[in-house]
């Protein structure tokens, strides 16, 4: 099975809809809540659930990015975000020295097991008596948490080796703005799949994944995200404008190709996939689309993939001149400006799923070219 065959199944199956694997740090923290806040603006989520997942977000990403530096796997991060029936939950997971988990669960424990009045107490207590470092001190960060949203959490330790696991913390939020808590009376919380999403996402150097419909605000924050992202890691500006510009182009050409929110969510969602490697990067779009227009796409990207570079600027060229101000689309515009900046060839694939609709897969390798 293709890597995002296997993608798109366990995030629909888990009903996931973004992951990230990477450092986390105050700069990019940003982006990915405003993530959040984009999908949830057209929900019927409820302000005191959101007010409360929001600070749980905001929280867990202070507290993944305080630890990033403590150890050689910072990079194993994960912020995962995922639909449930009626609320969204949210779930970060990050390396720590196992000498520290029995520590760590104590205080736990001991924050689920406080009332919201008890929480405010003990909070002030600490503020008090706690011996700070520059990490926060004594599980400050957690009885903050806990304070801010309001009710329990769940987490689980997946061991890594003899010297660290991984720590997996999660909260779940119905549209009421109550908590959902899977703890002693209800199924136990496990962090085993959050682990293997990781272990998958780092075998195949993906670093974020979106799964779900990809409106115009959503585009723009995972834009931004990855603009972020690559300052972060000092690219060269030439190589970013290129990721940056193909990504916009990709991203639009799913939203062409889009049949409608409730075919998607019955036969296959929408998913983008950033991957990078010996310093290429991959973009990967996966989509559905009528079976009607399967032909004439199909065709375009043969007749781009046939071309050099300037056999490419004159295919542009010439599309261009066929457009006016009343056209309703660019036509292969974006397809062909994606080839000519990526300096690859467009990688698609079309996999029927019944008599009216195929998945669309289609990637973009920018590769590192002085022209």
């Amino acid at each position: 099975m293709d890597l995002t065959k296997r993608i798109r199944d366990k995030m629909m199956k888990e009903r996931l809809l973004f992951v990230y694997r990477g450092v986390v740090t105050n700069e990019n923290s940003i982006p990915l809540l405003m993530l959040l806040e984009k999908e949830m603006e057209n929900s019927e989520f409820g302000f005191v659930g959101r007010k409360r997942l929001f600070m749980f977000v905001l929280e867990s990403l202070q507290n993944v990015s305080r630890h990033s530096d403590q150890n050689q796997h910072s990079d194993m991060s994960l912020v995962v975000y995922s639909k449930t029936g009626t609320g969204y939950t949210v779930t970060t997971g990050n390396v720590l020295p196992t000498a520290r988990i029995m520590d760590l669960k104590s205080h736990l424990t001991e924050i689920n097991n406080l009332q919201p009045d008890q929480i405010r107490k003990v909070y002030r207590q600490m503020l008090s008596t706690a011996e700070f470092s520059n990490k926060g001190g004594a599980g400050l960060g957690l009885i903050e948490m806990a304070k801010k949203t309001g009710n329990k959490v769940d987490y689980d330790f997946v061991p890594l080796d003899e010297e660290f696991s991984y720590f997996i913390l999660s909260k779940t939020v119905n549209s009421a703005g109550v908590g959902v808590h899977f703890g002693e009376n209800e199924r136990p919380f496990h962090g085993k799949a959050i682990s293997q999403l990781e272990r998958l996402m780092a075998e195949n150097n993906v670093y974020l994944i979106w799964s779900g419909h990809i409106s115009t605000d959503i585009g723009k924050e995972v834009l931004t995200f990855t603009e972020t992202k690559l300052v972060e890691e000092d690219i060269e500006l030439n190589i970013r404008r290129r990721v940056f510009s193909i990504l916009v182009e990709i991203l639009e050409n799913v939203a062409w190709y889009s049949p409608g929110k409730e075919p998607e969510e019955q036969f296959g969602m929408p998913v983008a996939m950033l991957r990078t490697e010996d310093e290429v990067y991959s973009l990967t779009t996966g989509n559905l689309i009528q079976n009607k227009d399967v032909e004439d796409l199909k065709s375009k990207l043969d007749i781009i993939n046939k071309n050099d570079k300037v056999g490419l600027k004159e295919l542009f060229r010439s599309s261009l001149s066929g457009q006016t101000i009343k056209s309703e689309s660019t036509g292969n515009m974006g397809l062909i400006d994606m080839a000519r900046k990526s300096g690859s060839k467009l990688l698609y694939k079309f996999e029927q799923i019944n008599d009216r609709y195929s998945y669309y897969t289609l990637t973009v390798k920018v590769e590192d070219r002085n022209d």
